[in-house]
């Protein structure tokens, strides 16, 4: 197949659920690139993730100031669009290689940014592999993302911190609440989070109590089979002591058969159990053998959503994994994911280091278990010093005067078509 040689064109496309900082990642990707003009042209980016690069569907970045992607540091979701689409193997599927091929050779593309997290890594990888299988030039990296923190080789992954933030300080606010009330209302505050196979998310929760901030809290990871007779009697044994208990709960939390309490039946996307409405079953299980008063809710969107309250830390590591990416590919590697490696606990310090996709791809980091207490309700200290670093300090983004973060709305303009055919999605 005949491609332009010379400087090649760059594709940048967001995946899966988004996060507080995952645009901290397109501005680290697109403002490296820009200051490595002379090896890489535009910077695409697929609208709704690597849907738009089967639709020529791509938005062309340039058409953006330096104000406004520098703003993208600051604003939360995906500026570009994501998606929940996962590539067949070649074999399943030629087409779609070889649309995404007929693309990136009418637009010159030859790098090809992905950020999301694991299912997001498994498509990076096969795009990886397309210079071998078709002798089209392609290098393919990988940026993390995730909430989850469920990444295998990287210490923590950008998503993660912000979300931890705000489930512990959320925990923490309620906890006071519901302190407020119990000797004559609601005893019981059920906070629900995601995380479908991992409880990096609900261990956050945790962190809400301290040792200058006694709270009772349970928390029930995926990673501990539920057993109702023994949470019962640990939520009583925390109301007799202190009058009311918080408790969170991750939405995969499941039974010893592997059933999960809040399984709707459904599937999403990717092929996962599409999961949901875990906090009533806990409230309701806790009102009809217990007999206290309770409140719940669902962090849901909020949790990975919510920059006002972004952690410092994270913010800077979602930005530098997106610069090392675009280094990376300078550098000639492919089919590679940029990684935080932590070096210190205290003082925090930490450093990029990078892995093969082959050794990330579907793969899912579970909690350690000696990050869990005995029991199965509570965190380690372990768990303490690996968490709080990737909390710490604060980034808030610039109010206005109607006291609400100003975040950007980029324009998003739209590459002119090169290609006759139209591609229509399976």
């Amino acid at each position: 197949m005949a491609t332009s040689t010379g400087k090649k064109n760059a594709f940048y496309a967001q995946s899966g659920g988004v996060t507080a900082v995952i645009n901290a990642s397109a501005c680290g990707v697109i403002e490296t690139a820009r200051k490595h003009k002379d090896k890489i042209g535009k910077v695409y980016a697929g609208r709704n993730g690597i849907i738009g690069a089967l639709t020529e569907d791509l938005i062309d970045t340039s058409k953006e100031s330096a104000r406004a992607i520098a703003a993208l540091r600051h604003t939360p979701s995906g500026a570009f669009g994501s998606c929940r689409y996962k590539l067949k193997s070649l074999e399943a599927n030629k087409r779609e290689y070889d649309r995404l091929i007929e693309v990136f050779a009418a637009h010159n593309i030859g790098y090809f940014f992905y950020n999301g997290g694991g299912d997001s890594a498994d498509t990076c990888l096969k795009v990886s592999q397309l210079s071998k299988s078709t002798g089209y030039p392609i290098q393919a990296i990988h940026v993390p993302k995730t909430v989850d923190n469920d990444l295998p080789i990287t210490d923590n992954c950008p998503g993660f911190g912000s979300v931890a933030k705000y489930i512990a300080v959320s925990t923490r606010e309620a906890s006071f609440d519901v302190a407020s009330m119990c000797k004559t209302s609601t005893k019981i505050f059920v906070l629900e989070v995601m995380g479908r196979h991992a409880g990096w998310i609900a261990a956050a929760g945790g962190m809400a109590a301290s040792e200058d901030c006694d709270l009772p809290i349970v928390i029930l990871f995926p990673e501990v089979n539920f057993n109702q007779g023994k949470f019962l009697a640990k939520v009583k044994d925390k109301v007799n002591k202190y009058g009311y208990c918080s408790i969170v709960v991750s939405e995969g939390v499941h039974d010893r058969s592997g059933k999960f309490l809040a399984d709707q039946g459904l599937k999403d996307a990717f092929g996962h159990a599409q999961l949901g409405g875990v906090a009533p079953v806990i409230a309701n299980m806790i009102r009809d053998k217990l007999g206290y008063k309770y409140h719940w809710a669902v962090a849901d969107y909020l949790q990975r959503a919510a920059r006002h309250i972004a952690s410092k830390s994270d913010v800077e590591q979602a930005y530098a994994m997106g610069k090392a990416a675009v280094e990376l590919a300078l550098a000639g590697k492919n089919s590679v994911m940029p990684t935080i490696v932590r070096t210190s606990n205290s003082p925090y310090r930490w450093k990029v280091g990078e892995a093969k996709l082959s050794r990330v791809a579907n793969v899912e980091k579970m909690m350690p278990k000696n990050f869990i207490t005995p029991d199965g309700f509570g965190i380690t200290k372990k768990c303490r010093d690996y968490l709080a670093p990737l909390m710490q300090g604060e980034d808030y983004p610039p109010y206005g005067k109607d006291g609400l973060p100003q975040y950007v709305q980029l324009k998003n303009v739209a590459v002119s078509k090169k290609l006759n055919t139209t591609f229509k999605l399976k």
